[in-house]
């Protein structure tokens, strides 16, 4: 009886209770919040150490190290393709719990790691594992919740997830004064293992035993076709994979940008953490005007407000050649705003015809946009020169591609 109190604190309502208007208490939002950031996490605390790393890896070209952010997302992409499935079989709770320890052994291994080949494997192994946490809470909120509600969830649930890429570079460079490098894997593991001890503890299992779908290859593929047919899923996926392209890439450049660009040394993570709150306050912002201006205009206006703010930023640019750190930040704040309106609004609109196989929609989301956003954000990556240009250039061209996707997707029934 006592779990079960427990657990009716965390969700807010009976375990039983499968209603989508239900809103759920902070304390379950903060929970799945905690399940999705460790994918930012896994990235965010690694990025002060891609210097030193690669140094001391040998890793001859700089611009490699980005490898230390694809390769986990890499791995996030593949497992996502496994975790969906398993848990539309066995439920929710063994694989989220399976993913942490895949997530720790990997972060092991990074740990004593001793050549680039062995650290890449082992950040897709990462990677890998992050999938279960990451991918199976977007699924537990669609057990139980659609549309709109949905969407105020996600939003909530990002709103809180920002707060890794904001703490997540400092704790790193923390880690590195400490222990050097090898710290900040010791760092997640700390997080990880008290995460999932929580999660076993408080969280009941959100799909019933006669809901789950049997696990072979037959129903695998009639699912994945189904979900292949439904236009605005993929066309959802596809905007989300295009707009998400430049932010990864990002994340694998943003110590080269601060730190090389404009020169501000190790209070790099300090301008990261910066930027990272806009999108924090418009998660807040659109759970609040997502009930009343909906999912679709919303994702629409936001798409189209960061291609045109990178559009202009191009313009400014080719007349002034790159724009000082001040310019830079007014600009990519605004563009981190208008990511944080997009993410969990495009999520809940891909998800939304997927209720009845929330685990293997939410795999084949997460997995398709990623491995259509990998590609787009190497080459951003491999294109760094010491400017922002590549950077711009994929929000314009890519926030364009996005804002046509979501267009074409139409109005869902």
């Amino acid at each position: 009886m006592a779990t079960v109190k427990m657990r009716d604190i965390i969700k807010g309502y009976s375990p039983m209770t499968t209603s989508s208007q239900s809103t759920p208490t902070i304390a379950y939002m903060l929970l799945m919040a905690l399940l999705m950031s460790i994918g930012a996490l896994g990235t965010d605390i690694m990025l002060p150490a891609l210097g030193v790393l690669g140094s001391d890896l040998a890793v001859a070209n700089m611009n490699d190290t980005t490898l230390v952010v694809t390769a986990f997302f890499l791995g996030m992409a593949l497992g996502q393709l496994i975790v969906g499935p398993l848990s539309d079989r066995y439920g929710r709770k063994p694989i989220i719990l399976g993913g942490y320890g895949l997530f720790i052994i990997g972060c092991v291994m990074s740990m004593t790691a001793d050549n680039w080949t062995m650290m890449v494997a082992a950040r897709v192994l990462q990677g890998f594992g992050a999938a279960g946490p990451r991918v199976i809470a977007v699924a537990m909120v669609r057990d139980e919740h659609q549309g709109r509600i949905m969407a105020k969830i996600m939003s909530i649930v990002m709103a809180a997830f920002v707060l890794a890429p904001i703490l997540a570079p400092l704790i790193g460079q923390v880690m590195i004064y400490i222990g050097g490098w090898r710290a900040t894997f010791a760092a997640l593991i700390a997080v990880a293992v008290p995460s999932a001890i929580c999660f076993h503890l408080t969280m009941h299992e959100t799909l019933p035993v006669d809901r789950r779908r049997p696990l072979s290859l037959r129903i695998m593929a009639s699912g994945i076709a189904e979900i292949f047919r439904t236009r605005t899923t993929v066309c959802f996926m596809l905007a989300m994979g295009f707009v998400s392209g430049p932010f990864i890439a990002y994340l694998g450049t943003a110590r080269q940008i601060y730190q090389v660009t404009y020169d501000v040394g190790d209070q790099f993570v300090l301008y990261f953490a910066l930027s990272s709150i806009a999108a924090g306050i418009a998660s807040l912002l659109n759970a609040q005007l997502v009930m009343r201006l909906g999912m679709r205009r919303l994702t629409s206006v936001s798409i189209g407000a960061q291609s045109i703010m990178a559009i202009a930023m191009l313009g400014w640019m080719s007349s002034g050649g790159t724009p000082s750190l001040l310019v830079f930040m007014i600009w990519f704040m605004a563009t981190i705003f208008c990511v944080g309106m997009i993410f969990g609004n495009l999520q809940a609109l891909a998800m939304q015809p997927l209720g009845h196989m929330a685990g293997l929609g939410a795999a084949i989301f997460g997995a398709g946009s990623t491995f259509v956003s990998l590609p787009i954000s190497w080459i951003i990556s491999d294109s760094y020169d010491g400017t922002i240009m590549s950077l711009v250039i994929g929000f314009a061209i890519m926030g364009t591609i996005s804002l046509i996707f979501t267009l074409v997707a139409g109005r869902q029934h």
